[in-house]
C-alpha cells in the first residue's frame, strides 16, 4: 500500500458520503422532515436518553448522532472523514439540531476532544475499520464517565466470513490480516460509479468482549439478532418492513450483535 490504511479509508468514505447524502438508501429528505434514523434494537438498549450527553463514534455524516438529539440528549459525532464531518454539520443546521461534530480518527480522539460522556454509543459497519480492539476500548474507557453506559450495535462477525454473494466462507473469522480491498459501487448505491480502495479487519465476538473487559467494563448483555435492519447486503429479502435477511439462509444466522456494558463507579 502507497497509503497507510486511514489514509485510504478516508479517501474511500469521503466518496461513499458524496454518493451516500442523496441516496434513497439514506432518504435524507424524509429525515430533514423529522424521520428518526435508529432502529429498533437500538432505542431499546439506550431507553430514556433524555437529558444525557452521548459521545458517537464513527458517526458518518450524522443522521443518527442528529436522531439521538431529537430524543433529547446533547450529542457529539465523530467521524474520520473530513467530507462526512462537513455534510453531518450542514445537515444539522438544516435541521436545527444541537449536534456538534469533529473530524477525528478514533483513536487520536482524546487529543481533539475533553470531558466524559453518559454514553458512547457505535453502529452498523464500524469497528471493521480499526485494528485494534484494544485501544478502542480504551478511547470508550477515557469518554465514558463512571456508571455510564456503552453500546454497541454492529453486524454480526459471522457474516464477515461470507463472499459478497453469501455462498461460500471467503474470509477468516478471526482478526489474522488487514484485508485490502476495492470495488465498484457502494452499499447504498451499487450502481454509482465509483472505485474504493479500503482496508479492513474482521474481529471475533471475544475479541470484543474480551477488550471490553479488559478495560475495566461489566457486559450487561451480549445480543444477537437474525435479521439486519438495513438492506446492506446482496440476495436479501424484506420479511417484514424494515426487517431483512439473506434469503436462501433465512434465520438460520446470526447478522446483528449488540454489547451493553457500564463504567463501573468505582
Amino acid at each position: 500500500m502507497s497509503k497507510n490504511y486511514k489514509e485510504l479509508n478516508k479517501i474511500s468514505w469521503n466518496q461513499r458520503t458524496l454518493a451516500h447524502i442523496d441516496s434513497d438508501f439514506y432518504d435524507n429528505e424524509s429525515f430533514k422532515q423529522g424521520r428518526n434514523s435508529l432502529n429498533e434494537i437500538e432505542l431499546d438498549l439506550l431507553g430514556d436518553i433524555s437529558g444525557k450527553s452521548v459521545l458517537h463514534l464513527q458517526c458518518h455524516f450524522g443522521q443518527d448522532t442528529i436522531s439521538l438529539t431529537r430524543l433529547g440528549a446533547s450529542a457529539t459525532g465523530v467521524d474520520l472523514s473530513d467530507t462526512a464531518i462537513e455534510k453531518a454539520e450542514e445537515l444539522a443546521g438544516d435541521t436545527n439540531s444541537s449536534a456538534q461534530f469533529v473530524c477525528s480518527d478514533i483513536y487520536d480522539l482524546p487529543n481533539h476532544l475533553s470531558g466524559q460522556f453518559d454514553i458512547v454509543f457505535t453502529s452498523y459497519g464500524t469497528i471493521g475499520w480499526l485494528p485494534d480492539m484494544d485501544q478502542w476500548a480504551g478511547v470508550i474507557d477515557h469518554f465514558l464517565a463512571p456508571g455510564g453506559q456503552f453500546l454497541i450495535v454492529d453486524f454480526h462477525p459471522f457474516v464477515w466470513t461470507f463472499d459478497d454473494d453469501f455462498k461460500k466462507i471467503g474470509y477468516n473469522y478471526f482478526n489474522v490480516e488487514p484485508i485490502h480491498e476495492t470495488q465498484e459501487g457502494t452499499y447504498a448505491d451499487r450502481e454509482a460509479e465509483m472505485t474504493i480502495e479500503y482496508v479492513g479487519w474482521n474481529h471475533p465476538t471475544s475479541e470484543v468482549l474480551n477488550a471490553l473487559i479488559g478495560k475495566g467494563l461489566t457486559i450487561r448483555g451480549f445480543h444477537e439478532y437474525n435479521y439486519s435492519p438495513y438492506n446492506c447486503f446482496r440476495h436479501t429479502e424484506e420479511f417484514e418492513p424494515g426487517k431483512f435477511r439473506i434469503k436462501h439462509f433465512g434465520d438460520k444466522f446470526p447478522m446483528v450483535f449488540a454489547v451493553d456494558a457500564i463504567k463501573n463507579k468505582g
